[in-house]
């Protein structure tokens, strides 16, 4: 008598069909897993972590201007911010100590009532303005003189001397609603890249609060987000850009060339001291590829 070994098919069937719905799965997570060695052994692939920029108690990540020669007063710690001091003898901004080319950052501040302040980045010189180099006319042409005379060097401020530090860069306004340059128009308003591009709303808060905001910085494409809205997206490198610009400082000024060919890409970052009470705190960086 034969044996005949049975073979349930349809069983067999429905175990290959529920191993051929798992094929995507898997393969989803082979490509995600390979992914992230790529990463790992790529960081330039992909962004990197979030780094914090102010711990709540010192000026680590900061050049610290008390701490220079000669000694600044335009910064200084209070109620776990950093803040700009009004008035202070030498007006400058609160630089950090790493450059930045492609790059993520969020930030909490507010002004005084009737404030203004600003965050500048791809921040291309820092020419110094003193009594010494003063030239007459507008402010504009005492900044051109500074840069013709590549009056860059600190030694500049003597002792009790008043000075001023210019960061010609791009500005992320931040700014009261009720300061008069903010009631020029939407392009000197909160959110906007300052006398650029104008914020395509207004976002901002009561002034007694604390705003978010986002920027975004991808070769010379941005973003300014100001509390969850993105305000502003645009090009450094844009025409109408550039017109305004020249139509500020003038097509055959220093400020114009610098800031139209960006010969410098990997850039501090700098909270602004414009002579007003401004608090900064929560900001965190991440630089992206």
């Amino acid at each position: 008598m034969k044996r005949v070994l049975k073979i349930s098919v349809p069983a067999e069937r429905h175990a290959s069909a529920r191993w051929l719905a798992l094929v995507p799965l898997l393969a989803g997570l082979a490509a995600g897993l390979a992914h992230s060695v790529s990463a790992a052994a790529n960081p330039k692939d992909a962004a990197a972590e979030w780094v914090s920029l102010f711990d709540g108690r010192s000026m680590d990540h900061w050049q610290d201007p008390s701490k220079l020669d000669p000694p600044g007063d335009a910064w200084t710690l209070a109620d776990g911010c950093l803040k700009a001091v009004p008035h202070p003898r030498i007006t400058e901004d609160l630089v950090s100590q790493e450059t930045y080319t492609n790059f993520e950052l969020e930030f909490e501040w507010r002004v005084a009532d009737g404030g203004n302040s600003g965050l500048k980045y791809r921040i291309q010189a820092l020419p110094i303005l003193t009594s010494e180099n003063h030239v007459a006319g507008k402010f504009e042409n005492q900044v051109q003189a500074a840069l013709v005379d590549q009056a860059f060097s600190r030694s500049l401020i003597k002792p009790g001397m008043r000075a001023q530090i210019y960061v010609v860069g791009f500005e992320y306004q931040t700014i009261a609603g009720n300061n008069p340059d903010a009631q020029r128009g939407p392009l000197y308003q909160s959110g906007a890249l300052y006398g650029m591009i104008a914020p395509v709303h207004n976002a901002m808060r009561p002034v007694a609060e604390f705003n978010q905001s986002r920027l975004v910085v991808r070769g010379n494409h941005i973003e300014h987000w100001l509390n969850g809205e993105k305000v502003v997206d645009g090009d450094l490198d844009a025409d109408p850009v550039k017109q305004l610009t020249a139509h500020r400082w003038g097509e055959s000024s220093e400020v114009y060339k610098l800031l139209a060919s960006q010969p410098s890409k990997a850039c501090h970052i700098s909270l602004q001291n414009h002579g007003d009470s401004a608090w900064f705190r929560a900001l965190r960086i991440r630089r992206l590829p």
